[in-house]
Parts: C-alpha cells; structure tokens; sequence
C-alpha cells in the first residue's frame, strides 16, 4: 500500500483534497472507483487532471488492475454469510445472506419485506457462532417504516446467546442509525453519507456490515411518472444502486434492498406482479428473492436470480418473535 492521504496524490492539492472530501470522496479507494466526470463536478478540476487523480488513486489503493481467479476466491473467503433466522430460507441462500452483495426483496405490501429487514437489522449485530457478523446497520427508511418496538419484539424472540447470556434491546438499536429519506435525491445523499458515517465506525469494534434501504424504488416511482422521465429515472436509479454496491464492496456489507411490485394485467399465465425498477435493479441485484403471504403467518420466499445458486422456494414464518420455520 503505497499513500493513503488524498494530498499525496498526483494533481491534488490542499483545496482540490477539501473539495474531495466535502463531496464525499473522503478515501484514496472512494476515488479509484469513481469516474473522472463526479471528479470534474466534485472539485472542480479538468477531465485530464481528474483521469490522472484516479490514475493515481487507482495504483495507491491497488484497485482496478486484473487478478487471477486464486486471488479472487481468496478474497470471496471474507464474505460473511448473515443467518436469517429460518434454517430453510438460509438453505435456500446457501447458508444466509452474503455480504458484497445486493440482495433484493420484492413483493406485495404485507408479503414480510420490512419484517425481513428488521430481523436482518438484528441478526448482523450477533456474534459469529450464532450466524451474525458483530456489525452494526444503517437503514435508510424512505416509507417510514421502521419500527424500534418491532425490535424490541425479535430481540425477546432471540435464542441465548454463547455463554447462556440474554439480550437487551437497548444494546441493538444502539448499532442501527436511521435516517428518513424524503425523496428521491435525499436518498442518494444518504447513500453517500452512509460512506462517512461507516468510515467512522470501522474501528469501533462494531464495523457497518448491513445497509438496508427500504424501500429502494419507492421515491423514484413517485417522482418520475410517465414514460418520458423513465430514462432519467433510471439512470439515476442505477448511479444509486452503484453507490450502494460499491458501499457493500468497501466496508463488506450486505447491501438489502426491499423493492414494490406492479400488476400486469396483461398477464394471463402465471404471476401478473413484477418488480418495479426495470432492467436496471433486475441487473444490479446480485440475489433477488420474491416474497408473497401464504396462510397465517407463513411466507414463501421464491429466489428469481443469483450468480451460483438454483432457483428454489423456502417456507418461513413471520412471527411476533421474528422470523422462524
């Protein structure tokens, strides 16, 4: 590793460094992953001098060069795997929801989205031998949807832990920050400063490992209606959804994201909902799972798309006490 202060790299000076890091490019690897335009908006420097910072940013932090598939499964051993709370929805994801991914929930209101999310919120924060990463969370809540009493519920619901110790609430909500999103631009700043907010948690002993957006395209639906905002819409969909992605890449996080449906009435065989968001979340997501109500408190998670694992149905519960078989 050669510099880590933003200074020392080539065409960067004090005020170039200041302006950086007031657009949130507060690392040498936040920069090696951008592209040279946010740089030319963020500092206000020129393309040539931009291209030559990443350049620059790029070798310091040893990113962006190829690797050979040893490396890379040497690097895939970090993922950690973040226990749901239902043996048969692990299953279906190959042991739990991985980190350095996306995972995308999708599915009618009252389908166990939220629910999920909470019981994920929790489930992070508990330590290794009980399927947790001993993390913290960072929700961004743009349906006003999160709930700290629904906490408190699954925190009663929880087994022992290690040593026989029982759990106290307070302790949980002390790890997850909230912050409400009220539109669709406000949302992709909260996804920015998340970057901050985990930089500064990285040595806590209790590092970020979970972002949850919930729900991810609700915003976007709202404001861009009709079919002539549907480009802008997407792309800025898609810088949001990066800006995640490489939050998940940085800090190895698990990245949850809740999405709406919409009906296709044109539908006449098989499931006339399907996910809001298009191409560009359907891309993006590295799992997509579609959750719909089977009776009572049963749920059917059906998992649509993954990079390495079958298709297949689980069957869970959602319970007072959270998710269970």
């Amino acid at each position: 590793m050669a510099t880590k202060l933003l200074e020392d790299l080539p065409g960067v000076g004090p005020a170039t460094a200041e302006k950086l890091r007031e657009a949130g490019f507060n690392s040498v690897e936040s920069i090696a992953v951008a592209s040279p335009g946010e740089l030319v908006a963020a500092a206000e420097v020129g393309e040539a001098t931009a291209s030559k910072i990443i350049a620059g940013a790029r070798e310091a932090a040893d990113v962006g060069g190829f690797e050979t598939g040893d490396r890379i499964l040497e690097r895939r051993k970090l993922v950690g795997k973040i226990n749901t709370g239902s043996k048969s929805f692990n299953e279906l994801l190959g042991g739990g929801m991985e980190t350095q991914s996306i995972v995308e929930l999708y599915g009618e209101f009252g389908s166990g989205k939220t629910q999920v999310a909470h019981q994920m919120a929790i489930n992070v924060q508990l330590p290794l031998e009980m399927g947790g990463l001993n993390g913290s969370v960072i929700i961004i809540d743009t349906e006003n949807t999160f709930r700290p009493e629904r906490i408190d519920q699954m925190v009663h619901g929880l087994p022992p832990g290690p040593d026989g110790q029982t759990w106290e609430t307070e302790e949980f909500l002390k790890h997850i920050s909230v912050a409400r999103a009220f539109n669709s631009n406000h949302q992709i700043l909260l996804a920015e400063s998340a970057m901050d907010l985990a930089d500064k948690m990285k040595d806590s002993g209790k590092p970020v490992r979970l972002i949850i957006v919930d729900s991810v395209t609700a915003h976007f639906r709202a404001e861009y209606v009709g079919r002539g905002t549907l480009a802008n819409r997407q792309q800025k969909l898609n810088k949001h959804l990066h800006d995640l992605m490489r939050f998940g890449d940085l800090n190895n996080a698990l990245i949850l994201v809740t999405n709406q449906v919409m009906a296709k009435p044109d539908t006449f065989f098989g499931d006339p909902t399907k996910p809001v968001g298009g191409h560009v979340l359907g891309h993006t997501a590295t799992f997509r799972l579609y959750l719909r109500k089977s009776k009572g408190e049963k749920r059917i998670a059906r998992l649509v798309d993954s990079p390495n694992l079958p298709d297949g149905e689980a069957v869970f519960s959602v319970t007072t006490e959270g998710l269970k078989d």
